[in-house]
């Protein structure tokens, strides 16, 4: 019953998400604005971790699952980025080398300023 429970706020709390995709009138998918109110109720504690923390955790375990779908959806519009190849073989590795870098610049910085050593 208690995933039921975490499923059910988490699954509530998308759907809100989905809802404002539709009245505010910008650019940004509905889970963005879903992960922002989450973010936003555990900030305030109107939701402790505890509430959605197995259900979370199972969700992220089975996440390579939901990459499936887009997988075959590329291979079967493979025609079309067929044209696209070559600079997707350059900028793939490229943004994925900037993300990178610029993650454990942050992840650095964040530790310094909590007093962290700065060579993990």
């Amino acid at each position: 019953m208690k995933y039921i429970k975490q499923f059910a706020i988490i699954l509530t709390i998308t759907c809100i998400g989905e809802i404002l995709k539709y009245l505010i009138d910008l650019p940004i998918p509905g889970s963005i604005y879903g992960l922002i109110i989450m973010f936003l109720l555990l900030l305030f504690h109107v939701l402790k971790p505890e509430d959605v923390k197995e259900t979370g955790e199972f969700l992220i375990e089975i996440m390579p699952l939901m990459f499936i779908p887009a997988g075959a959806g590329l291979l079967s519009s493979f025609d079309v980025l067929k044209e696209m190849l070559i600079p997707l073989l350059v900028i793939i590795p490229l943004t994925t080398c900037i993300v990178v870098f610029v993650s454990g610049r942050v992840t650095e910085a964040v530790l310094h300023m909590k007093g962290g050593k700065k060579n993990v």
